[in-house]
């Protein structure tokens, strides 16, 4: 086992941590969401905060910044400083903290620029702004991060990856900003900053967030993915159950350790077994398919194969689906299930699914499912002809169903009548694909099935598109996670520039295989496309 540290070890040598927690508990009801927590975070240290969904890790988040008042007896110091358990709206800032969320808080209808300053614009007094100034001082900004931003862009025609990046920098300048009411250091919280980035997404990420730490900042970086953890952080304390399972040094720990202390056991990590399904029929065949990125994709689907799709960010390997759905327009391209043809550039989503298509996109809340209905409508949304008796829908039954559905896939809390939006994305997911698995599909999309949730939630998820590729679906997994994909996979297509350029078999699935041939992609042309295309 990797070494415990204490709060001693971490940050040696520091003046004072830069944060100090001691006995921080809270209670929901009865429920405990934190036990008292005791967390120490070194002054120029990127420390890990990871655990299950319900672990409390945002539980502890929305205490730093005032969102909710710990239990009476809790400390809790910034850079030796005490700050109140009560606190005003954003007055975290006088301490030097600085948070980015998940959904990173921008204003896409708003350029750059106006993103950047939106906090000083809102809280100062000025007669006017001048525009030019305020320009000339965000490229200072981006120059000092190295980041080369255009501020005048509006934020929703930026990738996301740029709007995460955005997001740490007005963090950071708001920090420094403020930085004679704390000192000029500073305590940056990232909770949850990566789900939704493409691999090389999160390297420029991390890249940033190590120039935010020789600029003299400590971060806290707040996940579910371990290896997330073992790549950027100096060390990580885990919760489980609202309580400290253990903080350690990531350098001299292994991963199994981390998983372990997650979830409280050692977990085997489901691995689909292997399979020829390349003997089998190949029943679903796509042809011509273009539209958006793509140029001309051809794929050919054997009978219950788990096929992945994946390449570099822009490579068009995470639009295939959607235009196969009829999600997304498709300029040409044909999908033939067993003797039925189908015309792509005319498909509907209805059209879709009485073909017997089913679809996840990534987007949980914003294009899978509808966080303000409950979890037995998201649940029975694909079915519900099945539960209308005399004109009515039986919703008991369909809660039934619902709550049956909450046991097999682990589902908690296991309450039907929760929205959907209540549940960590863990259990969003499992809801929603569900709701699509029990249609039997013939052919089953997904876009990323595992972003964002946590080590246990993902087995799951895993286990049940394994049973549904055994049952016979014929499953297309578009992701960059690689290790998600040696996993489940029977094959992999690697795209680069809107085409397919190569293909791993079972026996060559790895995630480092992956990886290798995703970046060797980069120095391939539209003839190795052309030459792959003509061999199937």
């Amino acid at each position: 086992m990797g070494p415990e540290v204490t709060s001693r070890q971490i940050g040696a040598g520091a003046t004072a941590p830069a944060l100090l927690l001691r006995n921080l508990s809270k209670t929901f009801g009865g429920a405990h969401a934190l036990k008292s927590v005791d967390l120490t975070v070194g002054g120029g240290e990127v420390h890990g905060l990871l655990g299950q969904n319900g672990s409390g890790k945002s539980t502890l988040i929305k205490i730093l910044s005032g969102y909710h008042e710990p239990e009476p007896g809790a400390r809790i110091e910034v850079f030796g400083r005490a700050m109140p358990a009560t606190r005003g709206p954003g007055e975290f800032r006088r301490f030097g903290l600085a948070f980015v969320h998940q959904h990173l808080g921008l204003v896409p209808s708003l350029s750059v620029l106006e993103n950047l300053r939106i906090g000083e614009f809102a809280t100062e007094t000025r007669w006017a702004i001048n525009w030019r100034r305020e320009r000339q001082r965000a490229l200072h900004t981006f120059e000092k991060f190295e980041l080369d931003i255009d501020p005048d862009a509006i934020v929703a025609d930026l990738p996301q990856v740029t709007r995460a990046l955005l997001a740490i920098v007005r963090a950071m300048d708001d920090i420094e900003h403020n930085q004679d009411e704390h000192g000029g250091q500073g305590l940056l919280v990232l909770d949850e900053p990566t789900p939704f980035l493409p691999r090389v997404g999160v390297e420029q990420l991390f890249a940033l967030v190590r120039r935010v730490v020789k600029r003299g900042a400590s971060v806290i970086f707040v996940t579910h993915d371990v290896d997330e953890v073992m790549e950027i952080t100096d060390c990580a304390t885990v919760l489980r159950d609202g309580a400290v399972a253990g903080t350690l040094v990531t350098r001299d720990a292994h991963r199994d350790e981390f998983v372990e202390r997650i979830v409280g056991s050692r977990v085997v990590p489901f691995h689909m077994p292997q399979r020829d399904v390349e003997s089998r029929p190949a029943d679903i065949v796509v042809e011509g398919l273009s539209g958006g990125t793509l140029r001309d994709v051809s794929i050919k689907l054997h009978h219950g194969e788990v096929l992945g799709l994946t390449g570099l960010i822009g490579t068009g390997f995470d639009e295939v689906l959607a235009l196969l759905f009829g999600a997304r327009p498709a300029a040409a391209g044909t999908l033939t299930i067993g003797a039925q043809a189908y015309a792509v550039d005319g498909m509907t989503p209805a059209a879709a699914i009485r073909a017997g298509v089913a679809y996840l996109p990534a987007d949980r809340l914003g294009e899978s499912g509808i966080g303000g209905l409950s979890v037995t409508d998201n649940g029975t949304l694909t079915i519900l002809d099945e539960f209308v008796r005399g004109g009515l829908l039986n919703r008991s039954a369909m809660a039934a169903r619902t709550r049956a559905m909450g046991e097999a896939y682990e589902v908690r809390p296991n309450v039907p009548s929760l929205t959907l939006d209540s549940l960590s994305g863990g259990n969003q997911q499992k809801v929603l694909l569900y709701k699509w698995l029990q249609k039997k599909p013939v052919l089953l999309l997904l876009d990323e099935p595992t972003q964002g949730v946590d080590v246990g939630a993902r087995q799951k998820l895993l286990m049940a598109i394994g049973e549904a590729a055994k049952a016979g679906t014929s499953v297309v997994v578009a992701s960059t996670d690689y290790e998600q994909l040696e996993q489940i996979c029977d094959r992999v297509l690697i795209f680069a520039r809107g085409e397919i350029i190569s293909e791993l078999h079972v026996a060559e699935i790895t995630k480092d295989r992956i990886a290798e041939q995703c970046y060797r992609s980069m120095t391939l042309t539209g003839q190795s496309a052309r030459r792959y295309n003509h061999l199937q």
